[in-house]
Parts: structure tokens; sequence; C-alpha cells
């Protein structure tokens, strides 16, 4: 898939003022500072489309963004976001849940972790939940020019080895460089072929 159109369609906290559009939607979130905001102006070909910051924590809406014509991209806020205070933070997380949750036209969401680190409780959990309520889920493993490639793949290997404690078969994963445009055609054809599987359902 080419990205020939992305354009930004409203910002909101309130997940019944999401697009009525029935198209599929696809939705990124992360720790903050994993570089989500990088990733989705790589794949999209924009350097500006997201908005990113040094500062943690920049995404606090729900952003969606129109593709194609045909699909939506769906910007999260963060979690784990040390500079925001504790009240902000559960506001975060009920919007976000409730996205979850009540979204029909949600098809598959990324876990976005930094490939640096080893596995995060935060990010295990959250996938847990994902998980526990049947939310389709793949993960966008960020930063991979940051290492070298032996110790890159030792970092996933550790990941899966984590998550095969509490599931049977492991989630799709993808390994990207938004410094060195890697891994952006990889999640952009399986999107793609995502499209093509649940067309029926938005006809």
């Amino acid at each position: 898939m080419k990205i020939t159109k992305s354009e930004f369609v409203i910002s909101n906290t309130d997940v019944s003022k999401c697009p009525k559009d029935a198209i599929p939607e696809y939705a990124f979130i992360g720790r903050s500072n994993v570089g989500k905001s990088s990733l989705i102006n790589m794949i999209t070909g924009r350097t500006s489309l997201a908005k990113t910051s040094s500062t943690p924590g920049k995404t606090q809406l729900i952003n969606h963004f129109k593709i194609n014509d045909n699909w939506f991209l769906v910007d999260l806020p963060g979690y784990g976001y040390a500079q925001v205070s504790k009240s902000k933070r559960q506001t975060f997380q009920k919007f976000i849940k409730d996205y979850f949750l009540q979204r029909e036209q949600l098809v598959c969401s990324f876990v976005l972790v930094d490939s640096r680190h080893a596995p995060q409780k935060i990010d295990v959990e959250f996938m847990q939940w994902l998980g526990e309520n049947g939310i389709p889920f793949g993960i966008i493993f960020t930063k991979a020019d940051k290492l070298k490639s032996s110790q890159l793949n030792k970092n996933i290997q550790s990941y899966k080895k984590e998550l095969l404690k509490t599931w049977e078969e492991l989630p799709i994963n993808f390994v990207t460089s938004s410094a060195h445009k890697k891994g952006g055609e990889e999640l952009l054809q399986f999107i793609d072929s995502v499209n093509q599987d649940v067309k029926d359902n938005f006809k």
C-alpha cells in the first residue's frame, strides 16, 4: 500500500464523537516517548501529521486521521506519562478504555514498545487487558536503529518469552526505525491485507 492522502479529521475525548464513517480503523498506542508520532509521520510520508515532542505525554486526545479516504489511523494518548497529573491520568485511562471497548470500526490496534528495553510491566499488562477484552492487536518494536542487531534480536526474544508465559500464541509483530525508515512498508502491507479481509463488514 502506498499512502497518497492523509488528513487530520478530529480530536476529542469522547468516543461517541468519533467519526461515523463506515471504514476500518487502526489505533496506535504505547508508553510516552516510545516514538509513536515519529512512526505515524514515517508511514504517512508526512513530517508533522502527528505532533512530535521531547516532552512525554504530548498526545492527550483521540486523534483521527483519514488515510487514502478508506481507513482511519487513530493516534491515542500514551500511558505511563510521568509529566501528567494523577487526575488527568485517570481521565485518559477512562476514555482510552471507552474507545477500545465501544469503537465498532476498530479492526486492529498496535501497541508500540521501545526495542531498547526489557519487557515493561505496564506494556505487558496493557496487552493482557486487550486480550482479555478480545481486542485484536499487534506489537510494533520501535527505535530499532538504536541497537546492534544482536542486541535487538535478544531484546525481542526476551519480550516474546515474557508474553508466552500467559499467551498460547504471540500476536503479529513489526520491527521499525523511523530514523532509518524501516518496517513501515511491512506494516502498511499488513493493514492493506486486513482491509481486504474486513471490507465486506463495512459495506
